[in-house]
């Protein structure tokens, strides 16, 4: 289903001639496209690893944004967060704050978590439920706080 709505949102972007839309589009479906034959001899890789793709182009971007901010490039700033906007339309809604702590919790009691030594336990099960939905580099800490790290 992703790839059909980068494919349908591509031919919009060029008859509109939208250059930066058409740029981040074609990165992604390039990036697809390398990881689509690197996972051979499987014909292509399912919804959920597209995801786990685009969320590492997020973070790539937010990283090179920190860098050109430091390096006061506010275009090439402005650049880098036109591309994460365009992409988080294609990654799932992410929970609140609140939902997430809701999430840690329940994944606590299903697991019957109670000490640090648990918390991988935790970690996959909101891996395999939550991926896409979480920023798991705040799931870490929140989860050690938690289990009393």
């Amino acid at each position: 289903m992703l790839r059909e709505r980068f494919n349908e949102d591509l031919k919009t972007a060029m008859k509109s001639r939208d250059q930066a839309s058409v740029s981040t589009l074609r990165m992604i479906q390039s990036t697809l496209k390398d990881r689509d034959i690197a996972a051979r001899p499987a014909a292509q890789i399912d919804e959920a690893a597209i995801i786990d793709m685009l969320q590492k182009m997020v973070r790539q971007r937010q990283e090179s944004i920190e860098l050109y901010k430091q390096g006061g490039r506010q275009e090439l700033v402005d650049k880098e967060q036109a591309e994460i906007d365009l992409i988080e339309r294609y990654m799932p809604k992410k929970l609140s704050d609140a939902e997430q702590e809701a999430a840690i919790a329940k994944a606590i009691a299903d697991a019957g978590a109670t000490s640090i030594k648990d918390m991988g336990k935790v970690m996959n099960a909101l891996k395999a439920g939550y991926a896409g939905r979480m920023d798991f580099s705040k799931v870490g800490p929140a989860l050690k706080a938690k289990l009393g790290g």
